[in-house]
């Protein structure tokens, strides 16, 4: 659970309240376990919150009408310990800060990179493959899904496929450590993971293909991601990169002539961090997006810096989070700052 407390100010220059978030942004239940045996084993998450269910304008989409209560609904198949088959709802193997659980990372929220670029949730086929060589991880993550997203009911000829390969040098973080964001368990010894990927979408029916309003006419586009994470002794240095590019004009029309288009472009998104041994955390970030050429009429470039101040109370699973971010938009085509804003973050989780 979490609950959230945020102020946005009027400008960079007026900090007087525009507006205020005062919600529980995330209510979620999950149940894992197996079935005769360990190797048949299931994961079910269930969402609760209005903004885990995507009930707003912003998500109204045909392919699906109903409110989204279930997040993630998979079945495994482990023959071996070093593959994995799945059939189910769950995410795809994308960029390193979507598949971290939002319950664990260290500012209030993911990234704009993420909410712009991210390859979210699917239905389909997923396949994992480890590789170990003495301490050398190597891990490949596949799937092949409807492209339409979470709980979709209508799908076209076109379907979805994702890649990503990570590799460990320097053996395992503890706990899993590559998948929580921080160094909340102050590794003992360096630890390095670096990873990349490939999403494609054929003939997607949303804006971004699994997220998003329906686009007028369906449109197949790419997106290439890669991620480095490193952590050591409290320290965390964290970075990714993604770029998305559609095979056609990436923006449709309907008779009325209103426009949907997917956004063409790329970010990058850059957080460093300390926790102390008392478990207090200072982090900063940097998040910057570039629409290109075909989008600028269509998404401005954003630029936003912040500062988080967390205190892990068990970890994860209990914390609190202070933070304090500058957000700008800049209008590439005529040159042109937009807007500019501070906001500032509280926020309470709890979990299970």
């Amino acid at each position: 659970m979490q609950n959230r407390f945020l102020m946005n100010t009027t400008s960079d220059e007026d900090f007087s309240p525009s507006s205020f978030e005062a919600r529980v942004r995330r209510c979620r239940l999950s149940f894992t376990g197996h079935v005769l045996n360990p190797q048949w084993a299931f994961y079910l998450q269930l969402s609760f919150s209005r903004g885990d269910m995507d009930w707003s304008v912003a998500d109204v989409t045909i392919q699906n009408l109903s409110l989204n209560v279930v997040r993630d609904a998979m079945i495994f198949y482990k023959p071996s310990k070093h593959l994995q088959v799945a059939l189910g709802q769950g995410k795809l193997p994308g960029n390193r800060q979507r598949v971290v659980s939002s319950g664990a990372l260290q500012f209030y929220d993911r990234s704009p990179v993420n909410a712009i670029f991210t390859t979210d949730r699917d239905f389909g086929f997923f396949v994992n493959y480890t590789i170990q060589n003495g301490t050398f991880k190597t891990i490949f993550k596949s799937a092949i899904t409807s492209g339409e997203g979470r709980n979709s009911n209508l799908s076209n000829s076109g379907l979805a496929y994702t890649g990503r390969v990570e590799l460990l040098p320097l053996g395992e973080f503890s706990e899993s450590g590559d998948y929580f964001e921080g160094d909340v368990v102050r590794e003992e010894h360096p630890k390095i993971s670096i990873a990349g990927g490939y999403h494609f979408n054929d003939l997607a029916v949303r804006t971004q293909g699994q997220l998003g309003k329906d686009l007028y006419a369906a449109r197949s586009f790419q997106t290439y991601f890669s991620d480095v994470l490193l952590k050591y002794k409290g320290i965390a240095v964290s970075a990714e990169y993604m770029n998305r590019l559609s095979f056609k004009n990436p923006i449709t029309k309907n008779s009325s002539g209103a426009t949907r288009a997917i956004i063409n472009g790329d970010g990058i998104n850059t957080q460093i961090s300390y926790c102390f041994p008392s478990r207090w955390e200072i982090a900063a970030r940097h998040s910057l997006i570039t629409p290109f050429k075909t989008a600028m009429a269509l998404q401005n470039q954003i630029n936003e810096y912040g500062l988080g101040l967390t205190h892990y109370l068990m970890k994860h699973k209990f914390k609190t989070q202070f933070n304090v971010f500058y957000h700008q938009e800049r209008n590439l085509l005529h040159a042109l700052k937009t807007q500019a804003h501070f906001f500032a973050v509280f926020q309470i989780e709890m979990g299970i």
